[in-house]
């Protein structure tokens, strides 16, 4: 059955926080799990009671699939039972991603039961859910942005399945995981809410381009969609993707999410030459919603290093004309609110939390150091989005954001 999504949020926080929650093998053929080596797991005391400082009630977590079911369809609930009585004791809304880049061992997402298994995992996590929580709004994430994860593992080599000329092939794995997941999730509870996490994106071509160039980052610009497209059944329809399966349209920004396609170059962010092929946050976000019309929630958003607080700035600004041009935009998700070291290369931490690792301490990730200029941009930010929200909206918030 269609639902009404253009007013009403499930989220209990329009600000929300990201816990690095990855279990994927990394380029080097090694597991890394994310959930330790930040200390999220052994400080989820501390680090939601830290986010009450915020008024931030909303968090994204991971099962992680591959420490969950280790022999296939035994499943093993301990360490998310763990997770689920922290959100409890301390009123926290815990958005759950059942796949973030990582699968068990003996799957792939071209291994030839890899969408039965993840269909099987679906039920179970939702029978494992709904016997202690039966009531609550669940919103699950089958698979974190496959659009990136067809491409890291299927062109170049940088995890599972370790395929170059793949990608295709590895998002279509994924996307039959995804659907078949979907369906499974539905069929178990209704009610469930899905969110989906796919890279935002903007790709154009060099200056002076001849028209095929610019015929050509078109299709790659639009080709950002195919995994929506395909869960919705407008792309690939023998996958079985449906209209009813898309719900909320989370979308994933960072600073170099806009580039020119060949010779590939970022677009910088602060735009501070004018260059026109620049496109506001915005504008993608409006585009993503006509395509869909379904609302819409910026499920990741960060920078690393020095620049962080004037990101936020310009995450408020765009949030706040985003939902002035009448776009539902439900929510933006500070990912990672924790620091969290490189995938591949274990040492450098990323610097891109609202509170980062103390990297002169023999365990990094069981430090918390709040980075102050953050912390102020991340007040203001909260008091413009506020004010931009609809009256009743507005009333709601206010009373949940702290005076700057």
């Amino acid at each position: 059955m269609q639902q009404n999504l253009t007013t009403t949020s499930p989220f209990k926080s329009f600000w929300m926080g990201g816990f690095e929650c990855t279990d994927q093998l990394n380029a080097f053929g090694h597991r890394v799990d994310f959930l330790p080596l930040t200390g999220h797991l052994p400080l989820l005391d501390e680090d939601y009671t830290l986010l009450q400082n915020f008024t931030i009630g909303t968090v994204r977590e991971g099962i992680r699939w591959s420490q969950v079911e280790k022999t296939p369809y035994h499943y093993d609930w301990s360490t998310v039972q763990v997770m689920l009585d922290a959100g409890r004791r301390h009123g926290i809304q815990q958005v759950w991603d059942l796949c973030h880049f990582g699968y068990p061992d003996d799957l792939t997402p071209l291994h030839p039961m890899f969408a039965r298994r993840f269909a099987f995992l679906c039920r179970a996590f939702v029978d494992f859910y709904r016997q202690q929580r039966p009531d609550d709004v669940l919103i699950v994430t089958p698979i974190n942005e496959v659009s990136f994860m067809s491409w890291l593992g299927g062109d170049v080599r940088g995890t599972s399945p370790y395929c170059v000329g793949q990608g295709w092939e590895v998002k279509r794995g994924l996307m039959r995981a995804y659907i078949e997941g979907v369906a499974a999730l539905q069929e178990a509870d209704p009610t469930i809410r899905i969110l989906t996490t796919e890279p935002l994106i903007n790709i154009v071509p060099r200056f002076g381009a001849r028209k095929d160039e610019v015929q050509r980052a078109r299709e790659f610009h639009k080709n950002q969609y195919q995994s929506v497209d395909m869960l919705c059944g407008r792309l690939c329809p023998e996958l079985g993707g449906q209209p009813e399966y898309l719900d909320l349209l989370g979308f994933n920004y960072y600073y170099d999410n806009q580039w020119q396609l060949h010779p590939h170059q970022t677009l910088p962010w602060v735009n501070e030459s004018n260059d026109p092929r620049w496109r506001p946050l915005r504008s993608l976000l409006t585009e993503a919603h006509k395509r869909y019309k379904r609302p819409v929630v910026l499920t990741e958003t960060s920078h690393p290093g020095l620049d962080r607080p004037s990101w936020i700035k310009m995450i408020a600004e765009e949030a706040a004309a985003t939902i002035k041009a009448g776009v539902p935009l439900l929510g933006v998700c500070l990912y990672p609110i924790i620091d969290r070291p490189d995938w591949d290369h274990l040492t450098p931490w990323h610097r891109a939390g609202l509170w980062d690792a103390d990297l002169s301490h023999p365990e990094p990730g069981l430090t918390r150091v709040l980075h102050e200029p953050s912390a102020e941009a991340l007040r203001l930010a909260q008091a413009q989005v506020a004010a931009a929200q609809p009256p009743i909206s507005k009333r709601r918030l206010a009373q949940a954001i702290p005076s700057v």
